[in-house]
């Protein structure tokens, strides 16, 4: 994306150079940072009115079948499986990867940086996570819960976490120049666990699946906008037209 993003700013620099013979050489990227500020409050705003209109009996019965669907399918196993993979996308799973990251960022990849930028991922999903939960307000399933919770139902901060945080490791990754296999490998797991903590959720019958729809979708609204912010950001300082501190 990084190129892509470099390209963008090319052709906005090329087409305002052209209709303005004097403009300051920072003006591209604030536009390009206000596009995809307008993009994101767009798409939360969008996510937001799909979900009041999914307030039907049609959502109703979506998410009662397939909570029905997943929790017939409870066992001793299976319960254990799903209550420790929600325990990953809880507090002390993320400290954990976290710890795990940080050393990795620093002592082998050299790049602390990327510690920062996983951090700032997480903890932007979680505040606005707090934030969509207040707003939408709605309450957890009625049914056992398998798991202590005390916040809103919508959407699933266990989901939007998940996809945000792990959704921008397997970018990250995505991007370094590791074995192929290995790679591949790894963004496969990463995909498994962000699956596994939203089925987690309704299995352990604390969310509805349209909580985890809604933070599936809210998560990865972030992780675009942050990587598409962050390669903007790393273009802007190799940006030799650009002044220097």
């Amino acid at each position: 994306m990084r190129n892509t993003v470099k390209l963008l700013i090319d052709n906005l620099r090329t087409f305002l150079r052209d209709k303005f013979h004097q403009y300051d050489v920072t003006l591209p990227y604030i536009i390009t940072v206000i596009v995809a500020l307008i993009v994101v409050v767009g798409g939360i705003n969008l996510f937001i009115e799909l979900t009041e209109t999914l307030k039907s009996d049609v959502l109703a019965d979506f998410d009662y079948k397939i909570t029905e669907y997943v929790i017939s399918h409870r066992s001793a196993a299976l319960t254990k499986y799903f209550v420790f993979v929600t325990h990953v996308g809880d507090v002390y799973g993320y400290a954990f990867v976290l710890i795990v990251f940080a050393i990795i960022s620093y002592f082998v990849l050299k790049q602390w940086k990327l510690m920062l930028q996983v951090f700032f991922v997480l903890a932007l999903s979680a505040i606005s996570n707090l934030i969509l939960k207040r707003f939408v307000d709605r309450a957890r399933p009625g049914i056992e819960h398998m798991v202590s919770v005390e916040t809103l139902s919508y959407p699933s901060g266990h989901a939007m976490s998940a996809m945000a945080f792990y959704g921008f490791l397997m970018y990250l990754i995505y991007r370094f120049n590791i074995n192929r296999y290995l790679k591949i490998g790894v963004m496969l797991l990463l995909g498994i666990l962000i699956l596994s903590i939203g089925i987690s959720r309704i299995y352990l019958g604390v969310h509805f699946p349209s909580d985890i729809a809604g933070g599936f979708i809210a998560g990865f609204i972030w992780v675009v906008f942050c990587i598409l912010i962050f390669d903007l950001i790393e273009v802007f300082r190799r940006d030799p037209q650009t002044p220097t501190v």
